[in-house]
């Protein structure tokens, strides 16, 4: 049980493909569609809301917008 969503982001999995290298090479991809908005770019907006909330830019009440 997680107290925040914020706490589901990170530790995806790594999985190995077996399938798109040759038999010699193992190929692994972090999955990171596991992450609570399927994106990758979860870790970094987590990143960037927590140092702004640090040095103070970000407080109580503010909006974030993202642009994509």
């Amino acid at each position: 049980m997680y107290d925040s969503i914020v706490d589901t982001i990170g530790n995806t999995p790594c999985i190995r493909i077996n399938n798109l290298a040759p038999e010699q090479v193992r190929l692994y991809v972090k999955a990171e569609a596991f992450n609570p908005a399927a994106s990758v770019k979860d870790r970094l907006a987590i990143s960037i809301i927590e140092e702004a909330e640090r040095r103070g830019d970000l407080r109580p009440g503010q909006t974030v917008v993202e642009a994509t």
